[in-house]
């Protein structure tokens, strides 16, 4: 599994036109299910993502995580995470899993955050996403497990 998490102030999905997931400060994060990932899987990325310590503490430094300050987090399904790039200019994305497969992990995902952290928001899968943010840092990272 592979998340691009973001450190936001705000951040909102919209699909035609209408928000389907917003959240105030917290993460926004971008998840996607590869081949070979279990419900096992699942739980320690959304462990990692609700423990990882990217919010400051009261000098500054990066020492809190977003159970610490009881932020918000926003998970969207994003499929290009798995594009192979190695080659060519156009992404390849023969090696991801089958959508069934990643949509039902996915959703397991959400089930199990809302278990971790207080507001749990979702995008729409396999949808048309508009996702909208206001990055605090900006603070970014890639974790895969």
């Amino acid at each position: 599994m592979i998340a691009l998490i973001q450190r936001v102030n705000w951040a909102e999905v919209k699909v035609d036109g209408q928000s389907v997931g917003k959240i105030d400060q917290g993460i926004l994060a971008l998840v996607a299910v590869e081949k070979g990932d279990t419900e096992a899987s699942a739980n320690k990325m959304m462990e990692k993502i609700a423990q990882y310590r990217i919010f400051s503490d009261d000098n500054g430094k990066m020492n809190l995580s977003l159970l610490d300050t009881q932020g918000e987090l926003l998970l969207v399904s994003q499929f290009t995470l798995l594009a192979n790039t190695d080659k060519g200019r156009r992404p390849s994305f023969s090696d991801s899993p089958d959508p069934s497969m990643s949509e039902a992990l996915f959703e397991y995902s959400v089930g199990y955050a809302k278990t971790l952290v207080n507001n749990v928001e979702q995008g729409k899968f396999a949808a048309d996403m508009k996702v909208s943010l206001e990055n605090d840092g900006p603070v970014t990272f890639w974790l895969k497990v």
